[in-house]
C-alpha cells in the first residue's frame, strides 16, 4: 500500500498543480464527447488512475463514466469508475500505516482503528453493487434545472470487499438511545464557510449488516479518487450516502441537522417523487433508495444496423434492492412489448445483463427498454419533474436506423 500511494504520487505528478493547496488536475485528451442533450460538448480528461472519462468540473473532480464501458462487462472497471467529490479540499497525502477510523458518540467506548485491527473486527464480506449519484441522467430532464448536467454515465457496478459496519458499531457498543450514525471522510471545504461534507444513516439501517466500510473493490485496493483506503458502502442507495476516505463515525441520539442531510439532497415526499416544473416541494425527505432502471448497451442513438437480419441487443437493469424481474424491449417506440432473457444474477443490488434478438425493417426506429422489478416497480413513459433532477428513471429510447 505504501508503495501503491507513492506510484501514485510518480505517475500523477505532472498532473499536480496549486491552486489553494495541491489539487488534482487533469490532462486533458484530445478527443471530445457530445452528451445527447443541449450544451452536451465535454472534454475527456486524463486523471492518476483513470482512463480518459468525460470531464464535469475540475475542482472538486467530477469525472463521468462514456456509456459504451457498461457494454464491456457487467461489472465497471475501477479505471472507468465515475468520480463525485463534493469538496475541494480533496486528500493528496494518505498513509495507510497511520490512518485511522474514528468512532465516537453515543458508545460504551470510542474507538481509534486502524487499517489492520478493522480488518481484524470480522471476516472479509463481499457484495456486489451498483453506486450510483443522486443526479445521474440530469441533462435529460425538460425544463433543465441547476447542477452538474450529467448523461447516464454517473453509475458503476463493482465488487465490493469489506467490514461491516455493524461489526464496527459493535465493537464500540452502542447505548440505548441511538437514533443516527454520522459519517465524515477526509475530503474537506476550501472555504471555512462552506459546510463539511457529513451524511447519515438511521440507526437500524447501519446495523443491517449490508453497509459496509469496504476496503477493496473489484479484487484491488480502492482507487485514490473512489475513496482510498476505505469508504462507505451503502448498497441499494443513492451515492451521497457512499461517504469516501471514511474517517469519522459518529452515533448519535438525534437526527444528524448538518446541511447535506437537512438542505441538500432531498427529494419531494409524495408518491411521484415530484413537482410541477419550476415549483419546489410543499415537504421534502431525505433521498434514499433507487428506483428501477434499464438501459440498451450494445447500440447508440444515431447508429445504422443491417435491415431484416438478426440484431442481438444487449443492456443491464437494477434496481435498489429487490432485484429485477424482468425487462422487456420494443421496436416500435412502445407499442408492442417482447420478453428478453436475462443473464447472470450476481446479486440484488447488482446490474443484471439483458439480451434479445430483434429484427428491424428498413427505416428509422425507437427502440425502448423496460424493467420490472421483484417488487412490482416498472419505469414510467413520462419522467416526472423535481427541483434537483433526481432520481431520472423514464423508459430509455434509443433511435437508430435499419438499411
Amino acid at each position: 500500500m505504501i508503495s501503491r500511494r507513492q506510484v501514485l504520487k510518480t505517475a500523477g505528478a505532472a498532473a499536480l498543480g496549486a491552486a489553494g493547496g495541491m489539487a488534482f488536475t487533469a490532462a486533458r485528451a484530445a478527443e471530445t464527447v457530445v452528451l445527447p442533450f443541449a450544451n452536451g460538448d465535454r472534454p475527456l480528461v486524463k486523471y492518476p488512475g483513470k482512463r480518459a472519462l468525460i470531464g464535469q468540473t475540475t475542482r472538486p473532480p467530477q469525472l463521468e463514466t462514456p456509456f459504451g464501458v457498461f457494454n464491456e462487462s457487467i461489472i465497471t472497471p475501477n479505471d472507468a469508475f465515475f468520480v463525485r467529490y463534493h469538496l475541494a479540499d480533496i486528500p493528496l497525502d494518505i498513509d495507510p500505516a497511520t490512518y485511522r477510523i474514528e468512532v465516537k458518540g453515543l458508545v460504551e467506548k470510542s474507538l481509534s482503528l486502524s487499517l489492520d485491527e478493522l480488518k481484524a473486527l470480522h471476516d472479509p464480506v463481499e457484495i456486489v453493487a451498483v453506486h450510483q449519484c443522486s443526479g445521474n441522467s440530469r441533462g435529460f430532464f425538460e425544463p433543465r434545472m441547476a447542477g452538474g448536467q450529467l448523461g447516464n454515465g454517473a453509475m458503476g457496478n463493482a465488487r465490493w470487499k469489506g467490514v461491516p459496519l455493524k461489526a464496527v458499531l459493535d465493537k464500540a457498543g452502542v447505548k440505548a438511545g441511538a437514533v443516527q450514525v454520522s459519517f465524515n471522510g477526509l475530503d474537506g471545504p476550501a472555504l471555512p464557510e462552506t459546510p463539511d461534507f457529513v451524511k447519515a444513516l438511521d440507526i437500524d439501517h447501519a446495523r443491517d449488516g449490508e453497509v459496509m466500510i469496504a476496503f477493496a473493490m473489484n479484487g484491488e485496493d480502492l482507487p485514490w479518487l473512489n475513496g482510498f483506503p476505505v469508504r462507505l458502502v451503502v448498497p441499494g442507495w443513492y451515492g451521497t450516502y457512499w461517504v469516501k476516505h471514511l474517517a469519522e463515525i459518529t452515533v448519535l441520539d438525534k437526527p444528524f441537522d448538518g446541511f447535506w442531510m437537512q438542505k441538500a439532497y432531498r427529494i419531494p415526499d409524495n408518491d411521484c417523487i415530484c413537482t410541477e416544473p419550476g415549483k419546489p416541494a410543499e415537504k421534502t425527505v431525505p433521498i434514499n433508495r433507487f428506483n428501477v432502471r434499464s438501459f440498451i448497451t450494445s447500440i447508440m442513438g444515431g447508429d445504422k444496423v443491417q435491415a431484416e437480419a438478426p440484431l442481438k441487443l444487449r443492456g443491464i437493469a437494477f434496481d435498489g434492492g429487490s432485484g429485477i424481474k424482468e425487462v422487456s424491449v420494443s421496436i416500435d417506440g412502445g407499442k408492442t412489448w417482447q420478453p428478453t432473457t436475462l443473464g447472470e444474477d450476481l446479486g440484488k443490488y447488482s446490474f443484471r445483463e439483458w439480451t434479445a434478438t430483434v429484427k428491424l425493417p428498413k427505416g428509422e426506429h425507437e427502440l425502448k427498454v423496460r424493467a420490472t422489478s421483484n417488487d412490482g416497480k416498472t419505469q414510467p413513459e413520462k419522467q416526472p419533474w423535481n427541483p434537483s433532477g433526481y432520481m431520472r428513471n423514464v423508459i430509455e429510447t434509443t433511435r437508430v436506423i435499419a438499411a
